[in-house]
């Protein structure tokens, strides 16, 4: 049978059993809730994108009426979507939550940027190093990440509770032993986990729960005529006039919409034309290939993913 976006989810059975969305709605609550209980400084990481919105929605969930017990922190390299910034802002106004923006001043300053240096090197400098420094900064002692197994083979292999050193250093093949829904939290000075309460959701899950939950996302998720220039196999949004266009180079109006969200230089559209949440749900369940393609961070070299894992980036 070909399942389509219209079909509504099983419903409970009478309040006995839960459905899919259901249970992991339950798993990713009781996760946030251990990490509120057993950390001294926790901080829950927002990117703006789709992942970020359902690990929101579930942190206000768990503390309703009162708000999450931990701020907000967004990495900000200076080049994501522009709309992308204005939902953050608007967003954190009419919730009426602590949000910190980190930004790299020292890349800033160096005029760092995706296209003089490279993804490889920009990615390091605006994302993880400015990541490290906020932490340190502000010392916290986790950190919650909207990261799940299916996205990428390195991100497969991390547990819930994802330790990391001093250093913030992750070793994949010396990682903690994690049975059933018991998360070991124990840390020494200066070490740190990465909580990661979205781990057994897929894509389909996420965009599946924020039709059934009304959650707000950024517009970009959905298809609509914009700006590209094909360069390298992606699509490119021209989203300011910060973008050197190459000799030949000229903008065309497609239709298009993002399955991921980062830098605008860094992450391809894909061509589609889902105006509507049902009919992205639709895509997603025929789609075949990885959400993650369009990422140009994701094409820097063989296992460039969990190499930057190791070096610190989420």
């Amino acid at each position: 049978m070909i399942r389509t976006a219209t079909d509504a989810p099983p419903a409970a059975d009478h309040g006995r059993t839960l459905t899919h969305l259901k249970q992991l709605e339950a798993e990713s609550i009781h996760i946030i809730r251990e990490v509120a209980a057993e950390f001294s400084k926790p901080v829950m990481m927002y990117s703006v994108g789709k992942d970020s919105a359902v690990m929101l929605h579930l942190a206000l969930k768990a503390f309703a009426p009162a708000k999450p017990p931990f701020p907000l922190m967004h990495v900000d390299t200076t080049w994501k979507f522009g709309e992308m910034i204005k939902f953050r802002d608007d967003l954190m106004k009419e919730l009426g939550l602590d949000l910190i923006v980190y930004t790299n001043q020292e890349g800033v300053k160096a005029g760092v940027n995706p296209f003089s240096v490279g993804s490889k090197k920009h990615t390091d400098i605006m994302k993880t190093q400015a990541l490290l420094q906020g932490l340190n900064k502000h010392k916290f002692d986790a950190m919650f990440g909207g990261a799940r197994r299916d996205e990428e083979k390195s991100r497969a292999k991390e547990r819930v509770f994802s330790f990391r050193d001093e250093n913030h250093q992750w070793d994949p093949k010396n990682q903690r032993p994690e049975l059933w829904n018991l998360y070991n939290s124990q840390v020494d000075k200066g070490q740190s986990i990465r909580v990661f309460p979205l781990s057994n959701w897929t894509e389909l899950d996420v965009w599946q729960y924020i039709h059934l939950e009304n959650i707000p996302i950024p517009g970009l998720y959905l298809a609509a005529e914009r700006p590209v220039v094909e360069r390298d196999g992606v699509l490119i949004k021209v989203d300011d006039d910060r973008m050197p266009l190459r000799e030949g180079e000229v903008p065309m109006m497609k239709s298009v919409r993002f399955r991921t969200l980062g830098c605008y230089p860094l992450t391809g559209a894909v061509e589609s034309t889902a105006t509507t949440l049902p009919e992205v749900i639709q895509e997603m369940i025929l789609a075949t290939r990885s959400e993650r393609e369009g990422r140009v961070i994701d094409q820097d070299e063989e296992g460039s993913m969990e190499q930057k894992k190791k070096e610190g980036y989420f």
